[in-house]
């Protein structure tokens, strides 16, 4: 099946090859580059400067081997690491030499996929914390999302430009359908599933949302929202109901009604803005056009040291001089069985992981950070039992990122405690399998198949004909055998009657807020409290060292990165609708390339649900 859509596929890698090609030529001279000038220079900043924020930086949860943000080619996007933002928040929080922070720019604006609310919370956090010290946050929005004002509404002076817009207007999600294509076309769809809410496949049977599907995503979307103007109600000192009175009647703001809402506290051109920094600051060295200012990202390298959070100076206040580690392991992206590839958890792979930290007695905790809609339902089960290995032998705390959803809920549900934050998309506990067939799509063009087989069952996975009733129904008795499985390993996991997880089970999707009421989840809180939690179980205290995996990236996974930025998929541009549409499609099939199961059976989120 793989290899179907790899040949469907075919023709968007040839459109790639000439970029990597340029892309080697430019590691290479980034390998010579460093090589000769031996190193970075170490970042320096003047005393009372702004820690200037830039909302375009992606931010991801683990880190990687090589930072291609720190380089200038060609535009490429910047990326920083979750931990390294908000530790750096909060030390220059205490820092003296910090006077304030700016917040500018917007997200997904380097093409890069914008975080999550999840992971957002995360960094609104810090910015409160490092407010709450006494220290300005500073906000300057031309064209501003819903995520973007999310983080900016915690500032203490909010800045929208004379001709820029507020766009707040709620949130969305919309799937994409194509079982008319596939219908048009003579490609053949055949599902078994589990769980009246498990709606991944819709997009492949169905034209429209199911009712079932939309019941969920509108709780899902109302339970994200409600966080969401709650926060932002209560830093700009207004209620939730004027909140959403506002966003209703207007949508998208110009400065005037913004301001009259109290949702920003002035309008300013960036020059203006400058100036006030200015006389605040005084003017930076050498130059008397911009203030004194040092960029996150260049602080984070002074207060965290070259390897970030998981180097000698500590993500949480953990000391050089530790008297142990605390194992920090991202599962990040799509669950897919053997090694995987780039920005995939490949089950053989992270077993090997944990197996390797379970046996390493200085290693005193394992914390799992997941952000994933899951996958794979073997590599799943691969990864979940040296979890469970690993637990016999010290304790395994989960933190849940933006998703954490089916397979990704799989890998969790056996840890020792549970966190998630209130927009973490989790539960999605149901298992599906799709099977694709071409035999009307193969006539069209005056291919036709034969075949000879020694068993009922011999030629069962192939795609040139539809499956026999018998066929679905093998098929389908594997699927109910491994969802009694999932509802099981959760109730053991849980501690849950199994009847209680069958009935909030049935492949439906739950906000944090909601998977802690059904004990899903133990707490409501981000990485940092997950890791605070740890360190006081294995009696560490402040005095750990924190160690991250997977340890790093294959020169391959890299240069994938590199392309994938290349390719703006993410941006919030202005491109030709037709553009984002072929975007969409695409992406929408590259998923199925990760269906890579050898059973065929997955424990996934639905396909298209992305909220904006």
């Amino acid at each position: 099946m793989k290899n179907f859509w790899t040949s469907m596929l075919g023709s968007l890698t040839a459109m790639v090859i000439f970029a990597a090609g340029a892309v080697v030529v430019v590691l290479g001279l980034i390998g010579i580059a460093v090589a000769v000038s031996g190193g970075e220079r170490e970042p320096t900043f003047a005393q009372g400067s702004y820690l200037v924020f830039d909302l375009s930086t992606a931010i991801k949860d683990a880190p990687a081997s090589l930072d291609l943000g720190s380089f200038s080619l060609g535009g490429l996007p910047k990326s920083i690491q979750l931990q390294t933002v908000t530790r750096a928040l909060r030390l220059a929080a205490g820092d003296n030499r910090i006077a304030g922070v700016l917040i500018k720019g917007s997200l997904g604006a380097s093409g890069s996929a914008a975080s999550g609310f999840a992971t957002l919370r995360e960094v609104r956090n810090a910015l409160a914390t490092f407010r709450a010290a006494g220290k300005p946050v500073r906000a300057y929005l031309t064209n501003a999302g819903t995520g973007d004002y999310y983080l900016a509404s915690v500032g203490s002076d909010v800045i929208l430009d004379p001709f820029g817009v507020l766009e707040i207007p709620g949130l969305a999600s919309e799937p994409m359908f194509f079982a008319k294509a596939f219908e048009k076309y003579g490609v053949g769809v055949q599902v078994t599933r589990v769980g009246k809410y498990k709606s991944a496949v819709e997009p492949y049977t169905r034209s429209e949302m199911s009712p079932e599907s939309r019941e969920q995503l509108q709780k899902l979307l109302g339970d994200v929202w409600a966080d969401v103007i709650d926060q932002v109600a209560t830093s700009r000192k207004i209620t939730p109901e004027q909140l959403q009175a506002v966003v209703d009647a207007e949508g998208m703001m110009q400065p005037a009604k913004a301001k009259e809402a109290k949702l920003i506290d002035r309008s300013a051109y960036v020059d203006e803005v400058i100036a006030d920094l200015i006389k605040e600051t005084g003017p930076a060295a050498g130059s008397r056009k911009t203030f004194k200012q040092i960029d996150l990202a260049e602080y984070a390298k002074i207060v965290t040291g070259p390897d970030g959070p998981g180097g000698a100076a500590q993500a949480n206040g953990g000391s050089a001089s530790s008297r142990g580690k605390i194992a920090v392991v991202y599962a990040e992206g799509e669950i897919v069985d053997g090694d995987g590839g780039p920005g995939e958890i490949g089950g053989a792979r992270y077993a090997r992981e944990i197996r390797q930290l379970r046996q390493d007695t200085s290693v005193k905790a394992i914390v799992l950070r997941i952000n994933s809609p899951g996958g794979s339902a073997t590599a799943s089960e691969a990864i979940q039992r040296e979890l469970r290995l690993a637990r016999a032998a010290k304790p395994v705390i989960v933190s849940m990122g933006d998703y954490a959803a089916s397979g990704g809920y799989w890998i969790a549900a056996y840890g020792d405690r549970i966190f998630a934050q209130p927009s973490t998309i989790t539960g999605s506990i149901g298992v599906f399998g799709v099977q694709f067939d071409i035999e009307k799509l193969a006539k069209d063009f005056g291919l036709t198949f034969d075949r000879v087989k020694t068993g009922q069952f011999a030629d069962a996975s192939t795609i040139s004909r539809a499956k026999t009733p018998a066929e679905l129904a093998m098929v389908q008795k594997l699927v109910d055998w491994i969802y009694g499985e999932f509802i099981r390993k959760v109730a053991e996991g849980r501690k849950l009657p199994a009847a209680t997880v069958e009935e909030i089970a049935q492949g439906r999707v739950w906000s944090g807020t909601e998977a802690k009421k059904l004990g899903l989840v133990d707490e409501l809180g981000g990485l940092g409290a997950a890791l605070s939690y740890t360190a006081n179980k294995v009696g560490l205290g402040a005095n750990y060292e924190i160690q991250e995996y997977p340890v790093k990236n294959e020169f391959s996974e890299v240069l994938q990165q590199m392309l994938d930025q290349l390719t703006p998929s993410g941006a919030r541009s202005a491109q030709a609708p037709q553009a984002a549409l072929v975007q969409g499609v695409q992406k929408e099939l590259k998923v199925l390339e990760t269906l890579n199961d050898p059973q065929g059976i997955y424990a996934r989120l639905p396909f298209g649900l992305r909220i904006r």
